[in-house]
Order: C-alpha cells, then structure tokens, then sequence
C-alpha cells in the first residue's frame, strides 16, 4: 500500500465525523489491513480495518474486521510490526 492514507474519516449513522490516525498497513492473502486508532475524550479506541474496495470504487471503502479469526490473523501481524504494541 504505497499511497496509505495517513488518516481516515468515518460518518456515523447521525451524520457526526469520527476521524482515525493509521498506525500500520499490510496485505494479507491479497487484501489491505489498516490498524487505526482514535480519541473520544479521555479514550483511545485501536481498530483493524479492510479493505472491501472494488477496483471500480473512486474511493476506499472500509469494514471494522469483527470476525474473530480474521482478527486474529492480522492482530498477529501488526503485532510482529509494532513490538511495542499489545492488540489483544
């Protein structure tokens, strides 16, 4: 992933802006991983994001990865990519 976004903007079902700081990126079996995080007051929230693009899609599209085993998967890899970060 050369051209990585070094944040991300979410909408929220109300309309509000949530903005995200990339941490890492990789490529998994073909498909691109972002570790994320962001700050809601006093609180910092680390998610890994996919990629659900389609090669026809003008922007990326992103899914929160919630399945417990893709999850892990690449929980693992940032974690190798970033010693000093414990994911789970």
């Amino acid at each position: 992933m050369d051209n990585s976004p070094s944040e991300i903007i979410f909408a929220t079902e109300e309309g509000e802006e949530v903005i995200f700081q990339v941490i890492e990126t990789t490529r998994l079996g073909g498909v691109d991983y972002l570790l994320v995080s962001t700050r809601d007051g006093d609180e910092e929230e680390a998610l890994i994001l996919k990629d659900v693009s389609n090669s026809t899609d003008t922007e990326a599209i992103y899914n929160i990865v919630e399945d417990d085993m893709e999850l892990a998967m690449a929980s693992d890899i940032f974690n190798e990519l970033l010693d000093d970060i414990d994911l789970i």
